[in-house]
This record gives structure tokens, C-alpha cells and sequence, in this order.
């Protein structure tokens, strides 16, 4: 799969030649509570979400007893617990991906184990999700693989070996797929996204969708993904920007959501097309440009040099100034007025 430089979540083709695609994180921002995720995907479909992700967790298949004792940077509580609280139960996600279709976007999930997979698949999603720190757990990996479906892979925390192998999983299973790079700190300074990591990727994995997962908490590297080929935005969305939670702090709100999604598209159009004028820039170059001119008063006969002639706009003129030094030398055959254009048939009766 990925000869072609594109991929589809259901009819949603996403590539180089497309819309940029902004995935909004819903996560774990909901806290666990169904209510308060209903009241994010309002708003972020207000902001104009085509895809609203969420996290699939089910603490007993994921951990194991020793994650109680692992306290995450970005948290006051062991891992267990915290995800625990913030969990969906499989009615509870049941409701909120109808509740996101039925608000016209496609819902996706990032499933952190094989119950949570079997359960996304009985929801019958049209992609998974992959995260970082599933990137290099390719049992998981390849389960997820198994069912053929379109796969976003995040490769945080993890080095080009360690994607490759995941990788390879997916070209065996034949899947669509692609690739974010991403910073697992919540948030990210700007000096840990390592955008040139996008370039990267783009050379170890040709013809492949490639974008950013961005935890930074503002827009300004999203930006500058898409202008460096990114296809795919993904951030964490927030409705309220006050709420408490992990992380909320590498989220955004919905106004910075409008704001990225009017950026990336607008970025995407401005990139097209290469070092050549376009048609309509011969208007502005017809006065921008210049032509040569009589620098004084020049009579018949006269020997064109670099004191009597010079270059002026606009430049509608028979000669353009880099023309200039091809016409010193040159005699005149008719009388030229100080600060005209040079013409072709002052060197030739036959053009009158």
C-alpha cells in the first residue's frame, strides 16, 4: 500500500493534493465524563472538525499492577488511577461516537490495548489511531494492523529504527497508513518539535502521508509543518481553556482551532508552483520593470554608450533593461528625446 501519495479515512482523501486534515484530540480532556465530552465535540465541531478523536482506554487490559507506582510529568497521581478516572466505559463510547457522527464528523480512537481494539472494531470505526508510545509495541501493533483498516501511527519518544519496524507491520498487512511526527511532552516548547524531523520522514518513507502531532499550545509549529509537507495537524481541543486536567495545557480552544484550520488551508494553497512569474504579474512587471532610455538628448547617428543611454520604468519599452548592454555600441538612425524609450525602428527605417 501507499504507492499513491494519499490515504482515505471514508471518503476523506488525505495527502500533498488535499486539504490539510486537522484531527481534534478530544483524549482524555473529558475527565471521564460523557456529558462533558458531548459539550467538547459541540464545540468542536463549531470550530470546524471533520475528525474528533478520542482515547480508548481499559486500564485492566492495558497495565499491568506496577503502573500504579508510575506517576506521569504531567499529572499528581500513578498512571493507573488517573486513566481510570478519565475512561470511557464501552456504553459511554458507544454514545459519543453517535453523538460525533450524528454531528456530521467521523470519529476515531487511539485503542491502548487488544480489548480496546476489539472494541473499536465492534463500533465499527473507520480508522485507528495509533500513539507514540504504542509505536514500538508491535504485537499491538500488528493486532491493530490485522483488521485492515487505515492507520495514523505517532512515533514520539521513539528513533528511526524503532518506526521502521512498526512500519514494516503495516506495509505486511497492506494497510493504509500515516505517519505523525510528535513530542511526547505536554506541552512542547517550540524548541523540542524538531521540525525538521518532518523532512525526515519524507526521505526514509517516500510517497507516504506524513504530518505532526502537535502538543505545543499554540499554533505557530502546525503552521510551519504544513508549510514543510505536512498533511496531517493533530492537537489536543479544549472547549474551556480554564478546565483542569493532564493535558490541557498542551490543548487548544476553540478560536485557536478556527484560527489553525483557516491557517493550514490557507499555508496549503500558497505552496504550488516554483520560480517562475505567473500570468498575472505581467501587469505589475509592465511598470515595475524597466526599459532603456535616452539619457539626453541624442541626435541621428549618434553611438550608443553608457553615458547617453540608461534604464528607467516602466518597462513596456522594445527594450528591456537586460537588453541594456547589448545595445552600447550601437548607431541610431532617427533623433531620440532625453528620457524616452529606445525603440527598435531607431535602428531600423524598415520597422516604421
Amino acid at each position: 500500500m501507499n504507492k499513491l501519495n494519499f490515504m482515505k479515512i471514508g471518503t476523506r482523501k488525505i495527502g500533498p493534493d488535499f486539504r490539510p486534515l486537522v484531527i481534534f484530540e478530544l483524549g482524555i480532556n473529558h475527565n471521564g465524563s460523557l456529558k462533558l465530552a458531548k459539550k467538547i465535540v459541540d464545540d468542536a465541531i463549531k470550530a470546524g472538525a471533520e475528525i474528533i478523536k478520542h482515547q480508548t482506554h481499559i486500564p485492566e487490559d492495558e497495565m499491568s499492577l506496577e503502573a500504579k507506582k508510575i506517576v506521569p510529568i504531567n499529572a499528581n497521581k500513578n498512571i493507573y488511577d488517573l486513566i481510570e478516572e478519565c475512561s470511557l466505559n464501552e456504553k459511554e463510547e458507544i454514545e459519543l461516537k453517535k453523538y460525533v457522527e450524528k454531528k456530521g464528523a467521523i470519529f476515531l480512537s487511539t485503542p491502548f490495548s487488544r480489548k480496546a481494539v476489539d472494541r473499536l472494531v465492534k463500533l465499527k470505526v473507520k480508522a485507528f489511531k495509533i500513539g507514540s508510545g504504542e509505536c514500538n509495541n508491535y504485537p499491538l501493533v500488528d493486532y491493530i494492523a490485522s483488521f485492515g483498516k487505515p492507520i495514523i501511527i505517532s512515533t514520539g519518544m521513539n528513533d528511526i529504527n524503532s518506526i521502521k519496524k512498526a512500519i514494516k507491520i503495516l506495509k505486511k498487512r497492506k494497510v493504509q497508513y500515516a505517519i505523525l511526527h510528535t513530542t511526547n511532552l505536554y506541552p512542547t516548547n517550540h524548541n523540542q518539535v524538531r521540525l525538521n524531523a518532518l523532512t525526515e520522514l519524507k526521505k526514509m518513507f517516500p510517497n507516504t502521508v506524513i504530518g505532526l502531532s502537535d502538543h505545543t499550545g499554540d499554533n505557530f509549529t502546525s503552521y510551519a509543518a504544513i508549510a514543510m509537507g505536512a498533511s496531517i495537524i493533530e492537537k489536543h481541543f479544549i472547549d474551556n481553556s480554564s478546565r483542569k486536567g493532564p493535558d490541557i495545557s498542551a490543548s487548544v480552544n476553540t478560536k485557536q482551532m478556527m484560527e489553525l484550520i483557516k491557517g493550514v488551508n490557507l499555508i496549503h494553497k500558497a505552496i504550488p508552483g516554483g520560480i517562475k512569474p505567473i500570468s498575472k504579474e505581467k501587469k505589475t512587471a509592465n511598470f515595475a520593470f524597466a526599459s532603456v532610455v535616452a539619457n539626453k538628448d541624442l541626435e541621428k547617428g549618434t553611438i550608443l554608450n553608457r553615458n547617453n543611454i540608461w534604464v528607467r520604468r516602466p518597462g513596456n519599452g522594445d527594450f528591456r533593461a537586460e537588453e541594456y548592454y547589448s545595445l552600447i555600441g550601437k548607431k541610431i538612425k532617427f533623433k531620440i528625446k532625453k528620457n524616452t524609450q529606445i525603440k527598435k525602428f531607431h535602428f531600423n527605417w524598415n520597422l516604421l
